[in-house]
């Protein structure tokens, strides 16, 4: 295997990272299906095209494809354990973007809009950018 692909496998991490990566997983995956299909309340990619020119982040529909993607297969990618820090790169820029353009001027708290939770989620995909998918992952077996 190719020292590039087996450094960006390779995980020595154990069960507590994989528990952090499927739930991380699982709500990133949750947030995409809300923005690209509408699922759990959400608003679809067209909603969620005008929520983020009214950020003034355009193109609207192309900033709300790419957003809704991110977390949806940024985090189906975490709940498997495939392709892991790549995904967790992902998902770690567009926390960033979340925290800076929607949340950070309403404080930390979450009752106030603020980035309290987007952080948590920053936080987890740090996590598995840095230590891997843990024991349970496509990516150790592939590794091993």
């Amino acid at each position: 295997m190719s020292s590039l692909i087996n450094k960006v496998l390779f995980t020595r991490a154990g069960f507590g990272l994989t528990a952090i990566r499927i739930v991380v997983g699982v709500i990133f995956a949750a947030h995409g299906a809300q923005k690209l299909f509408g699922m759990f309340g959400g608003y679809g990619i067209a909603g969620t095209a005008q929520y983020m020119e009214s950020l003034g982040l355009a193109p609207g529909h192309l900033m709300a494809i790419l957003a809704g993607g991110t977390e949806f297969f940024g985090g189906l990618a975490l709940i498997i354990g495939l392709l892991t820090r790549p995904a967790a790169l992902g998902l770690t820029f567009l926390s960033l973007v979340a925290i800076f353009s929607v949340h950070i001027h309403n404080g930390l708290f979450m009752a106030n809009n603020g980035y309290e939770f987007a952080l948590a989620l920053l936080g987890g995909s740090i996590a598995v950018l840095i230590e891997g998918a843990g024991k349970l992952s496509l990516d150790r077996a592939i590794t091993d």
